[in-house]
């Protein structure tokens, strides 16, 4: 049991001893502060829709946001604050394990702050450092009613204002702005009536109290205040003034790609969350006279949702470390990032299906997580860029990855308590075309014995001969459904590739990893047979996508002990009333 539960989050167990002894404080003070309210005031909060005022006290009182979302250079001295990407993933992973809207007021504060950490004006600087200091949270004021998230294309205008010099009276709206209710301070991307084209945007620093900036609504039915809120002449100082020009539209992307991470952790937490309470469900229920998880297609359902959860939680463990060593010359995590944001979350969306097919009405019931687990799971792979709008950035890497490698030192585990500070001097959002990738076959070939991993090999090598024989040509690269069943293809290998990088680092049995590939495989030809199928694929391309399906190996024996692993959940997690 005990290998089995230490894979996943458990609150009674739970002890960060990885990390500094303030950040383990926090952790699990936060864990502490939810275990304390127990379930039924969680689900209460959750169903009547409150503000989170009460945590956001906690938070405040801790210093949780201060300490975890100042970077160094803006930290004053204290030792303990600064932007540490791995143990903001963890308590990504708490926030969402007791429910998303904990973490979707985390989440937004976090992009709110990424503009002015990147920005030069250090009187913004500090203001936010200040108000982060307090207990205030941050928003972030890209998205419009019209536009979306274009911002290309925003109205949110910019008139020099005669009386101040370097200053503007800002007029416009914006839509789906998380916080926008409450924030100390909101990031606002907008543009100059008097410059035309890129060189006009400007982003600029927002208060949520002043007169000029009127709340509309939430426009979500939830304790997440996803706001609609209008300027109108509001006054825009040069003390307020974060980016212009292109650096503007950079910081824009550029926070995206900090924000983006935070998602497939929080899908983790719901995902744990859920599990513990549809495993120990199953095992308990009698059905025709037997225990639910005596039939084996509950034992296939609930083995798969436990072994892709693992493969989340290595793939993003993994990508933290690529994150955390990220430089000017070395970008691969522009590529493992959109593929947390999109890969993960949907694998998320597959374990919380897997569970309810298992666990059924029962998933409905109001006084359980799973309910809300399985609205929030949805959530999040369409945050911060749809997934097909990732699968499109995740394919602009493809054939440098799959078939041009570079030699690039090995990247540890990064654990340590260092700031990220290259996170907010990302530079120009652009030149994807020109990062490189170490080879993605060494991973695999450590696992080569591993029966799935060499099967699933196989897959990924018939994909590299597809990109040099059989590519999409230059009608075909047009017909984006045909491109995204490409790039689905594609996510996979790299997938397995930082699982199988993480499985090393953390000495993962392999028979777990076996079971787990075997799912891959199944994928792989899924997305094949669906690639086969499309309406523009060529002769060529169907012959190819047949011959890339396979059949994973089986073993009884090994996927009985691995559904002991999941049965053994049963009981192991259980929130106090």
């Amino acid at each position: 049991m005990a290998e089995s539960t230490s894979l996943l989050f458990n609150p009674r167990t739970y002890d960060p001893a990885h990390f500094d002894p303030e950040t383990r404080r926090l952790l699990r003070a936060t864990v502490d502060w939810f275990e304390a309210r127990g379930k039924r005031r969680l689900i209460q909060d959750y169903r009547s829709r409150v503000w989170l005022a009460d945590f956001l006290e906690f938070a405040a009182k801790e210093e949780l946001f201060a300490t975890f979302l100042t970077p160094a250079s803006a930290a004053a001295g204290d030792g303990d604050r600064r932007w540490d990407t791995a143990r903001i993933t963890a308590l990504n992973e708490i926030f969402g394990f007791y429910g998303l809207d904990y973490w979707y007021a985390w989440q937004v504060t976090v992009l709110g702050l990424g503009p002015v950490w990147q920005s030069d004006n250090a009187d913004a600087r500090e203001r936010a450092a200040g108000l982060l200091a307090q207990g205030e949270v941050f928003a972030f004021g890209l998205s419009e009613r019209t536009h979306g998230a274009d911002i290309y294309s925003t109205d949110m205008l910019l008139e020099p204002d005669a009386d101040v010099p370097g200053g503007f009276r800002a007029t416009g709206s914006k839509y789906y702005i998380g916080n926008g209710n409450a924030a100390g301070l909101v990031s606002v991307f907008g543009r100059r009536t008097d410059v035309e084209g890129p060189d006009g945007y400007v982003f600029f620093a927002a208060d949520s109290r002043h007169p000029a900036y009127h709340l509309r609504k939430n426009v979500v039915d939830s304790s997440k205040f996803v706001s609609e809120f209008h300027l109108e002449d509001y006054p825009v100082a040069p003390a307020d003034v974060l980016h212009t020009g292109r650096a503007a539209f950079d910081a824009a992307l550029n926070t995206v790609n900090v924000g983006k991470f935070n998602l497939c952790t929080a899908s983790i937490g719901i995902c744990e969350h859920a599990m513990y309470e549809a495993v120990t469900h199953a095992t308990n229920r009698i059905l025709y006279g037997r225990p639910v998880t005596a039939f084996p297609h509950v034992r296939r359902e609930l083995t798969d949702a436990y072994v892709r959860l693992v493969g989340m939680k290595l793939f993003s463990d993994r990508a933290v470390d690529y994150f955390r060593s990220a430089g000017p010359d070395d970008r691969r995590y522009l590529l493992f990032n959109p593929m947390t944001k999109m890969k993960v979350t949907t694998e998320g969306e597959k374990v919380i299906d897997l569970m309810w097919d298992v666990i059924a009405a029962k998933g409905f019931e109001k006084d359980t997580y799973f309910a809300q687990a399985a609205v929030e799971i949805r959530g999040l792979p369409k945050l911060e860029g749809t997934v097909h709008v990732n699968l499109a950035l995740i394919l602009k890497f493809l054939r440098n990855h799959l078939l041009d490698p570079v030699d690039h030192p090995p990247v540890p585990t990064r654990l340590d308590a260092a700031d990220d500070a290259f996170l907010f001097r990302q530079g120009p959002a652009r030149g994807l075309g020109s990062v490189r990738f170490h080879d993605w076959r060494t991973a695999f070939d450590a696992y080569a014995e591993v029966p799935n991993v060499a099967r699933f090999r196989e897959q990924a090598d018939a994909l590299c001969a597809f990109v040099e024989t059989s590519a999409p040509d230059e009608e075909q690269s047009r017909d984006l459904d045909l491109l995204l069943a490409v790039g689905q293809l594609f996510a996979l290998v790299v997938h397995g590739q930082l699982i199988l990088e993480q499985a090393r680092l953390t000495d993962l049995d392999e028979e777990l990893l076996d079971e787990l590939f075997a799912v891959l495989v199944r994928d792989f030809s899924a997305h094949a047979v669906e690639l086969h199928g499309k309406d523009s694929a060529t002769e060529a391309q169907q012959e190819w996508a047949l011959g890339a399906v396979r059949r994973p190996v089986v073993d009884t024996a090994r996927s009985t002990r691995i559904w002991e692993r999941v049965e053994a959940l049963s009981g192991a997690y259980e929130m106090a009333p």
